[in-house]
């Protein structure tokens, strides 16, 4: 017993409860809450109602239901055939101009690349409009030139039609295969290419054998962006293809929230959509995982500019042709519209009127509200979802809690979940009580935070990392808190890069559309949800000014972040609908 006793016990300090939950530590567990809720909440839900009657038993009727109806699998095949068009058609677009301009001689880059992002900002649903008044049947601008032209009494082309859908769709989403793909070129030396020259290979066969397979992630990328962005689109969907009678899953998880309310099978099939969507990264990953895409050079790799000689004005013209079709064009007729008493009497004095835009600014019930409510949503949404990104990247970064990865796979689920999907995912888990959100201004705002969260996350992650954490463990041992360092430290150092996060975040989260459509309520209408509210009123002149608006209200924020960031501070981020 005496031995017991002379053995020492080791002294145990009890930490007190400020030191367990001191303020750094509170922000990373509500950092953790707020992912569950803004994702994982969300998704679980979604699956779950999928298997559930409304009264909340379990059930595989949904899911019955969705497999034996023709309309439905007719919906699936459309939507991935659509995809796929889209995808290779933005290839087409982006991938000649962006080898133009980051690889050769042709001219007026500078002025390229200013258009690519004019129609990177430009909402595809007002596109889809302007295209209607260029090409409806009969009625569009450039089927009154042809059957003036060439004496017919019919048009030549018609927009309400599946390769008219693809082609709207391609035109606005080109922009990404564009972004992608030049700044995978931009990092690719010319030293293989000239080794490939001096072995006999033409320009051609260099470019096709060498250049083309390094970006071939890029590429890849890009293509799956669009194809999503096709697949999951809803406002070109509303616009085109719902007078033309073309079945897509857009449309159809758009009706079963119509009345009555069907949200239980709108879950349901929504899960292929968003298996198809996972399997295409992991395809990626698969495809990506089995090679290596490292371009070696040395200390002197540079990056040499291709003479195409004359051949450099064709591809310039091909630019033209498609920044042409997709911002030159319909902005003239967008702007005619909005200014037009009858957009079909063209051009004249006696045409011209502001009464469009007087109806909407200062007689139209909701419109003043909607324009203030976009405004108001974007900029709250943008200030969470940075300020959450920021939390989750300096987590990350610095390695302050075990198992950080996966607080930024949290972060970047939302990519890879369509707009309608999450939209769905939200209303089956916040719009019934005890919350009973549906319809207001807290469910918009949230639902716009996860969608953009990845968009905010990648600036904030790549900001943070660019910053040497030896300052801040300066800070640290002088004996400052992590709070005191991330005040006085990082946040003066990241003030430039937030701005750009911020506004990347504003601008697309303005013209959101499949999350507004499904969860607005009468008074939290949005512009794009007046805008499809006006849309079944026909008159395409107020919906023409309504898009004149919100193209200003961008543009003022695009012009804040040109003064203040330089000009491609879009086209070097990313940034849908």
């Amino acid at each position: 017993m005496s031995a017991l006793r002379a053995i020492p016990f080791p002294e145990v300090t009890l930490k007190r409860p400020s030191q367990l939950w001191n303020p750094a530590r509170l922000v990373w567990v509500a950092v953790g809450l707020a992912l569950i809720l803004l994702v994982g909440n969300p998704l679980l839900r979604l699956i779950l109602i999928s298997f559930q009657q409304p009264s909340g038993a379990f059930t595989f009727d949904n899911y019955t239901e969705i497999v034996s109806r023709w309309r439905y699998l007719v919906g699936y095949r459309n939507s991935l055939v659509l995809g796929f068009s889209v995808a290779c058609l933005c290839l087409l677009f982006g991938l000649p101009m962006a080898w133009g301009v980051s690889r050769t001689n042709m001219p007026g880059k500078n002025l390229i690349q200013v258009l690519v992002l004019a129609t990177f900002v430009t909402p595809p649903f007002l596109g889809a409009t302007s295209w209607i008044l260029l090409a409806g049947p009969n009625a569009g601008w450039l089927n009154r030139a042809y059957m003036a032209i060439f004496g017919t009494e019919t048009g030549l082309l018609n927009i309400y039609s599946f390769p008219g859908l693809v082609f709207v769709i391609a035109i606005y989403s080109f922009p990404y295969t564009f972004v992608f793909t030049k700044a995978a070129l931009d990092l690719v030396s010319s030293e293989m290419e000239d080794a490939a020259n001096c072995l006999g290979a033409g320009r051609a066969k260099a470019t096709f054998a060498i250049t083309l397979p390094l970006i071939r992630p890029a590429l890849l990328a890009a293509w799956i962006i669009t194809f999503l962005e096709a697949v999951a689109i809803i406002s070109s969907s509303i616009m085109i293809a719902l007078p033309a009678n073309i079945n897509l899953v857009s449309l159809q998880l758009w009706q079963f929230f119509g009345y009555p309310l069907r949200v239980e099978t709108a879950a349901a099939y929504a899960m292929p959509l968003l298996l198809v969507t996972l399997g295409l990264f992991l395809l990626q990953r698969r495809i990506l995982g089995a090679k290596g895409y490292v371009a070696l050079t040395g200390k002197g790799g540079e990056r040499r500019l291709i003479n195409l000689g004359a051949w450099r004005w064709l591809l310039l013209a091909y630019a033209g042709l498609v920044l042409t079709c997709s911002l030159v064009l319909p902005y003239v007729v967008l702007l005619q519209a909005a200014f037009a008493r009858a957009w079909a009497q063209g051009l004249s004095w006696n045409n011209l009127t502001f009464a469009n835009f007087y109806f909407l600014l200062f007689q139209h019930s909701t419109a003043k509200h909607a324009i203030l409510n976009t405004i108001v949503y974007s900029s709250a949404a943008a200030t969470l979802a940075l300020g959450l990104a920021i939390c989750i990247a300096y987590i990350v970064s610095r390695h302050l809690v075990p198992f950080g990865n996966v607080l930024s796979a949290f972060a970047f689920a939302p990519f890879v979940i369509p707009g309608m999907v999450l939209a769905i995912g939200f209303y089956a888990s916040y719009a019934s009580p005890p919350l009973a959100l549906a319809g207001t201004a807290t469910i918009l705002v949230l639902a716009f935070v996860t969608r953009f969260l990845p968009i905010a996350y990648s600036n904030a992650s790549a900001a943070i990392r660019g910053i040497n954490p030896e300052m801040e463990e300066a800070v640290l041992i002088l004996g400052g808190s992590r709070l005191l360092a991330i005040r006085r430290v990082v946040a003066p150092l990241l003030k430039r890069s937030l701005l750009g996060a911020w506004l990347l975040v504003f601008i697309p989260a303005s013209r959101e559309v499949s999350s507004a459509l499904f969860l607005y309520g009468p008074n939290t209408r949005t512009m794009s949800v007046l805008f499809f509210d006006l849309t079944e009123g026909g008159n395409f002149e107020q919906l023409a000014a309504l898009g004149v608006i919100l193209l200003c209200t961008t543009l003022v924020f695009v012009g804040v972040g040109l003064k203040c960031l330089g000009r491609d501070f879009m086209l070097r981020k990313g940034g849908s609908e």
